[in-house]
């Protein structure tokens, strides 16, 4: 099941204040870019992100899930309905991302 473009518009919308935000289609999924590093992604109407230290301390309960069959797995986020949360989260994980 592709991602939904209404799903992709809540999410940007989202995160719309930092201003160093981008994705890309890719296969009926979207992946996300902070300042050019890739975060995470939006696969099946999910927002996933990497499961570096700093995620995982913001998130000490978030389920692990697989983007796709045979991928590794990240961190579902849960409270995309929190903007301050979300901006927080992706600018704190950051300086850990390849």
């Amino acid at each position: 099941m592709a991602s939904s473009k209404e799903y992709l518009e809540f999410i940007s919308d989202q995160l719309s204040e930092p201003e160093e935000i981008s994705y890309r289609a890719m296969m009926g999924e979207y992946i996300i870019y902070y300042r050019g590093k890739i975060v995470g992604g939006i696969y099946d109407n999910r927002l996933l992100v990497k499961p570096v230290k700093t995620a995982i301390s913001l998130m000490p309960c978030a389920k692990y899930e697989s983007p796709y069959k045979g991928a590794k797995e990240m961190l579902l986020v849960d409270d995309v309905d929190d903007k301050d949360f979300l901006i927080k989260l992706f600018s704190t994980m950051y300086e850990e991302l390849p």
